[in-house]
């Protein structure tokens, strides 16, 4: 039996009826558009095969969804735990620095000596073999007593006591000499900071510390805290790494400086890890021309309020020569958070 296409869809025939008429040499004719009842049939195979098919398609789905609010839940707590570490890491680096200022207020005349340490440590890295930096090794003995290091076993030994207090609070194990060495280096150049804040404050220290707090550069020190976890090397490195500063000429500096990765600028910012004497280092690296005018720079910025530019050029360098060749392990130091004995909790 034919069925007119027209006359099952309603909806259409205003839109017909409105249209307006064709202008043609021939008479419209009606068209009718019929369809054929197809009658399919399915045989019990398919629609068992069908069935089949569906059910297994629900079961993936189901199974995909499952997955899906496990993985989110996984890393809920991935999230959970990394946040407990970073937090058990942060309270424990906040003891280091507690302990290491307290003993540098005690020894100032050692801090030179600590920033030159870890200078020392860090700088027998040799880039083309990978091997040495700053890795803890300055504290053999067959490494501290070599003639660039003389004059800082001082600065070691204070070091030692320090460590042993650290990890009698340490939940982590025992901090590494490579973290201690340059958590220590980090607290000397603070340290110098500080001491330049209070000169300017006329020698007022209770201002200097206000002067510094508002316009120091502390926010700046957060990607070398980051870099904690530096593993200690089980035997010293290797000799004639590390020029005697004292003695070295400007091109000698120049070319170590190179050879780990570092220019003009990087010299002339740790020009007070060179030696006690800051200002008779920075008399000798002037001489150079590629060096003179960095000095010049970072001696301008010392005499600002803030040092802004001489402090975060110094943190910068700092925190890329105290990670040369390491790989940093995140997860130092982090422990097992105690159980919660929830029958003892008060509801």
């Amino acid at each position: 039996m034919g069925v007119s296409f027209l006359s099952t869809s309603p909806s259409l025939l205003p839109l017909v009826a409105h249209d307006p008429p064709l202008t043609t040499r021939h008479q419209p004719r009606s068209v009718s558009i019929c369809c054929s009842k197809i009658k399919t049939i399915v045989s019990e195979e398919d629609q068992f095969q069908w069935r089949r098919r569906d059910i297994l398609k629900c079961f993936g789905a189901t199974v995909g969804l499952e997955l899906v609010g496990s993985s989110r839940s996984l890393v809920g707590m991935a999230n959970a735990a990394d946040l407990i570490q970073r937090r058990q890491r942060s309270e424990f680096q906040s003891q280091i620095k507690g302990t290491l200022s307290t003993a540098l207020k005690g020894n100032p005349d050692l801090v030179p000596s600590i920033l030159t340490l870890a200078l020392n440590d860090a700088f027998t890295y040799d880039k083309a073999t990978k091997s040495g930096g700053p890795n803890g090794s300055i504290r053999f003995s067959s490494e501290i007593s070599r003639p660039e290091n003389q004059g800082l076993s001082a600065a070691l030994n204070l070091l030692e006591e320090a460590k042993k207090e650290i990890d009698s609070y340490s939940k982590g194990g025992p901090i590494s000499y490579a973290d201690l060495i340059h958590c220590a280096g980090q607290s000397a150049a603070k340290a110098t900071f500080l001491a330049a804040a209070i000169r300017k404050c006329g020698g007022n220290v209770e201002k200097g510390n206000i002067l510094y707090t508002a316009y120091g550069s502390n926010g700046q020190w957060g990607l070398f805290d980051k870099q904690f976890g530096r593993a200690d090397a089980q035997d010293p490195d290797p000799e004639g790494r590390v020029p005697i500063w004292e003695k070295a000429s400007v091109k000698e500096m120049k070319d170590k400086f190179s050879a780990v990765g570092f220019g003009p600028r990087q010299l002339a910012v740790l020009s007070a890890f060179l030696g006690p004497d800051q200002t008779a280092t920075e008399t000798l690296l002037a001489t150079d021309p590629d060096v003179a005018p960095w000095v010049q720079k970072y001696q301008r910025s010392r005499e600002t309020v803030s040092q802004t530019d001489y402090e975060v050029d110094l943190i910068t360098t700092f925190t890329k020569l105290s990670t040369l060749g390491q790989q940093i392990n995140y997860e130092a130091y982090t422990y097992p958070p105690p159980k919660i004995d929830i029958t003892k909790l008060k509801l």
